[in-house]
């Protein structure tokens, strides 16, 4: 498992894409602090920057170097924390510097501290969050297997991670971290 990591790693450090399992589907992600590695992951997916992305990390800390916690209420964000780790993703304020290849259009981002013990393993190991979107086309089945990843899709990727998804049927719920709403059931 350690060398597999080392690879995960490695790919991530020189602007990659790597599929990976997590709660539900296997993910495609990436160093989201390279533009040219989201890009990258953007055209493999056909997905435009606007709709913004959403980064999955082994622990809330993680994040801080994208989020504004300052502009949420202890209450909302007592919520969020009591849904992590977890197949939660919210919607949270973005810092002003957050980039806008990951935020999109919006002022926001969508963030997730994965309760999947591999997705904690790799964020720990490359030492921050990755970009986290499914492993498909958009529009297409995301992939729930190693081998549903596909020949194409797999020859644009820098490295396919083994490993089995969890329990969830579907990917995770997303809701907004200021209203509570539900943008996306799970």
């Amino acid at each position: 498992m350690q060398n597999e990591f080392e690879q995960a790693v490695a790919a991530l450090e020189n602007e990659g894409v790597i599929a990976y399992a997590t709660e539900a589907v296997f993910g495609l992600g990436c160093d989201p602090d390279s533009e040219l590695a989201v890009q990258r992951l953007l055209d493999i997916k056909q997905r435009p920057v606007e709709k913004g992305l959403i980064l999955i990390a082994a622990e809330l800390g993680q994040l801080l170097d994208y989020i504004d916690l300052s502009q949420l209420t202890a209450e909302q964000l007592a919520r969020v924390e009591a849904s992590w780790p977890g197949p939660f993703t919210w919607i949270m304020p973005a810092k002003p510097d957050t980039p806008s290849w990951l935020t999109g259009q919006f002022d926001t981002l969508a963030v997730r501290v994965t309760a999947h013990p591999q997705v904690q393993g790799l964020c720990r190991a490359f030492g921050k969050p990755l970009v986290s979107t499914s492993a498909n086309l958009t529009g297409e089945e995301p992939a729930r297997r190693v081998a549903d990843i596909g020949e194409l899709l797999a020859s644009k990727l820098a490295y396919v991670l083994p490993g089995e998804v969890g329990g969830q049927a579907n990917p995770s719920e997303i809701k907004d971290a200021r209203s509570g709403a539900i943008i996306r059931p799970s």
